[in-house]
């Protein structure tokens, strides 16, 4: 069991409820695209496939800034990071309410998504720094609530924006949501203190492993595989999920816009109940192999499951909806786990890099799922809810896949013991 030496719980969770808040954030600037599709589709001429190459575009640089970000995070302060990423952000919003044309458009979210990219792994970067690992879960999945809250408030508030004022206007609201939380954070943001060294010397320098010996490890590579999956149905259901509700199963703007928050919100109990359960088994004693990697695996199997089961015949567009929003709740649990896994495996001098590089390779799931969706909806015809369930039925593949890849592969108490890595949160 890890030390809690210098563990301070009311500054960690205040650091963790500012980060929640960036993550609604990030979220509400990664779906509003979607939200406003049909009538950006309309305005600006866009087929569905020329529309999947804007919405995915956002995730072109996305890896790359990711990983770049992720090593500065090795040496510069996180609070100072998030603080230029809340910055950017905002003043990045303006240029999308202006722009009319598809290669403006284009551009402007290809560099909104290299200023988001690092958003996540600094994030979580930084709250390693306020927890110990068998405290970990938790927080992260708190975390991702602020994603799930963002997507809720796009589905119940940018409908009714769109509605009354215009698409663009969604924009400049953003901008300035985005403005108020730089304030707050520079006025509150500070670094946690807490670091990993080896057990029974407080005072021995920080290991490092070489990273060809890191990004060799199966437990890595399996969870990178893991995030690209996840990613994947994110990315296909943040971008076509509003369109399948008011083009294929009929909604109005503003319906579908309750629908969609209904199936967003259903996320979070699900995320935040299996990480309990998945850190209530750590603390009695179960195994991550057991607590962390087969629950994980459990989720995604359910997920890809019942995303089939949209393609049954005989379903109504409610029923249909409730199904949706169980298989895309389920998988969710994979952003909190994920990262606790690596940080199992990954010396805490390397961890912002790792986790960087792992939410690099896993976005580029986001960054292809739009646009192949987008090729077979316009295959099919954008009316046709069979269009779009074949679609989501490539993310039912993507978990099954790396589930069973999991399943044979991940294992973090072997993976800690053969790079001989064993280490307890401690003080700095």
């Amino acid at each position: 069991m890890n030390s809690l030496d210098g563990y301070r719980p009311r500054a960690a969770w205040m650091t963790t409820l500012m980060l929640t808040a960036l993550a609604l954030i990030n979220f509400l600037d990664k779906i509003v695209l979607g939200m406003v599709a049909v009538p950006l589709m309309r305005e600006l001429n866009l087929s569905p496939a020329q529309f999947g190459v804007v919405a995915g575009s956002f995730f072109w640089l996305f890896a790359v800034s990711t990983v770049l970000v992720g090593f500065l995070s090795n040496r510069i302060q996180t609070r100072w990071l998030l603080l230029a990423m809340g910055m950017t952000w905002a003043v990045l919003q303006i240029p999308q309410a202006l722009f009319s044309s598809m290669a403006a458009f284009l551009v402007s979210r290809v560099v909104l998504g290299a200023a988001e990219g690092p958003f996540y792994p600094v994030s979580v970067h930084a709250l390693y720094k306020w927890f110990p690992d068998e405290k970990r879960n938790m927080p992260v999945a708190f975390l991702n609530q602020g994603a799930v809250v963002g997507l809720l408030l796009a589905g119940l508030l940018i409908p009714v924006i769109t509605h009354h004022w215009g698409w663009r206007t969604n924009f400049v609201v953003l901008g300035i949501i985005g403005a108020v939380w730089s304030v707050l954070w520079l006025c509150v943001g500070r670094e946690g203190n807490l670091v990993q060294r080896p057990r029974g010397s407080a005072s021995a320098p920080l290991q490092k492993v070489p990273y060809r010996k890191l990004l060799s490890n199966p437990t890595v590579l399996c969870v990178f595989f893991l995030g690209f999956a996840g990613y994947w149905m994110l990315g296909a259901n943040m971008t076509w999920l509003p369109t399948y509700l008011e083009q294929a199963l009929g909604y109005s703007g503003i319906t579908s816009g309750r629908w969609f928050a209904l199936v967003i919100a259903t996320a979070a109990p699900f995320s935040l109940g299996l990480s309990w359960l998945s850190q209530r088994m750590l603390a009695r004693g179960a195994s991550s192999r057991s607590a962390r990697v087969r629950l994980l695996c459990a989720a995604f199997v359910g997920g890809a499951c019942l995303f089939f089961v949209l393609m049954l015949p005989g379903l109504s567009p409610g029923q249909k909806v409730a199904v949706f929003a169980l298989a895309g709740a389920l998988p969710t649990v994979c952003f909190a786990l994920a990262p606790a896994l690596l940080s199992e495996v990954v010396p805490d001098a390397q961890r912002g890099a790792l986790i960087g590089i792992h939410t690099a390779l896993a976005s580029t799931g986001a960054a292809i799922a739009p646009m192949l969706i987008g090729r077979i909806v316009q295959a099919h015809g954008n009316t046709s809810a069979h269009a779009y369930e074949l679609g989501f039925a490539t993310s039912a593949g993507m978990l099954i896949v790396a589930a069973l890849a999991a399943l044979c592969w991940l294992h973090p108490e072997r993976s800690r013991g053969a790079s001989g890595k064993r280490v307890a949160t401690t003080a700095a």
